[in-house]
């Protein structure tokens, strides 16, 4: 029988993917929306795809966070102080980038648009860049002592592979949010738009993943983990198979591609990590695992009876918002952002 310790191993993946995969395009809107158009009303339509759900995706990562603070307390900690000054720049660009939203349409003046225009593409480009370089660091490892506390700087946190984790992530974030514009947008000069920088972040994204492949098998032998390997692999090729759709202009069919290879990506890098879930680059049995920085068995119990019940009424109320809000926006239509 599955144990509590490997449930909730799943569980905080399974939170993460769905968090990429929906504040992925998320925060490639948000880095697109500048350069799609310079007009104010393009701009407005393009913030509109994600005006309704931004804030609810938002909550993956909170739901996420708190999992893992009550499943593996430990590993909470030791993430928290890790990762503390990329968290805290993180945290401020996102509230810009939610200021943002409410403020960019409360004035006329084009210095006042541009301003908060630029405070929501960094609001999505630096979270989305330092996840990649996070999930990246779990991976290979960080300098973490026998007492499960950090020993390095913040640049300690800054390696090639981890910044190449960083841009793989933050392209590909983009080009599914380019996608994701090209369902969601009526009017056919953004969709061409989005489009076309799409595909070069396509390529930005197909260079990367390979690139950090190549440096996560230098580090960690992918070899011993055929299924995280074959799972990086068809992440690359979901990539591909999305420029080929968004080059025929099938529009869904590129977005389900580019959902597919973050689901890869994520999914691969947590199986490369079990039973791990955080790497000492120092001494491989001090890694933080699912057994010795989890909680006790009587509080994981309880925690699975009590996710058991309520994530699928989460599920079911994002899915009906999601479905409320399916149509395309309209080329004429008056929009709040």
């Amino acid at each position: 029988m599955m144990d509590y310790n490997i449930i909730w191993f799943i569980l905080i993946a399974v939170l993460f993917t769905g968090f990429f995969f929906l504040e992925g395009f998320d925060y490639g809107v948000g880095m697109l929306m500048p350069f799609v158009s310079d007009r104010e009303d393009d701009r407005s339509q393009v913030l509109s795809t994600i005006a309704p759900v931004w804030d609810g995706n938002e909550v993956w990562m909170i739901t996420a966070g708190g999992a893992t603070f009550a499943a593996f307390p430990h590993v909470y900690a030791t993430m928290f102080s890790t990762f503390y000054l990329a968290l805290f720049l993180m945290l401020i660009a996102l509230i810009l980038r939610g200021v943002a939203f409410e403020l960019r349409h409360h004035h006329e003046s084009l210095v006042w648009q541009q301003v908060w225009d630029k405070a929501i593409f960094i609001g999505s480009a630096l979270p989305a860049l330092l996840w990649g370089v996070a999930m990246t660091d779990l991976l290979i490892g960080l300098p973490i002592g026998q007492d499960m506390v950090y020993q390095g700087t913040f640049f300690d946190l800054l390696s090639p592979a981890s910044i190449v984790g960083g841009l793989a992530f933050m392209s590909l974030f983009a080009f599914h949010g380019a996608n994701f514009l090209t369902i969601k947008l009526e009017k056919v000069q953004l969709c061409d738009a989005a489009r076309e920088i799409g595909t070069r972040c396509a390529m930005v994204a197909g260079v990367s993943l390979i690139l950090l492949v190549v440096l996560i098998h230098l580090k960690v032998n992918l070899l011993l983990q055929p299924v995280a390997l074959i799972l990086l692999v068809l992440a690359l090729l979901a990539a591909v198979f999305g420029v080929m759709s968004t080059k025929a202009r099938c529009g869904m069919r590129a977005f389900i591609s580019t959902s597919l290879s973050i689901v890869f990506v994520t999914v691969g890098l947590f199986l490369a990590l079990f039973p791990r879930l955080m790497v000492s680059s120092l001494n491989p049995d001090w890694s933080l695992t699912i057994t010795n920085a989890a909680s006790s068995e009587y509080t994981l119990s309880i925690m699975t009876v009590a996710a058991f019940c309520l994530v699928p009424v989460v599920l079911i109320y994002q899915g009906w918002t999601y479905w409320v809000f399916r149509h395309r926006i309209k080329a004429d239509g008056n929009h709040e952002y």
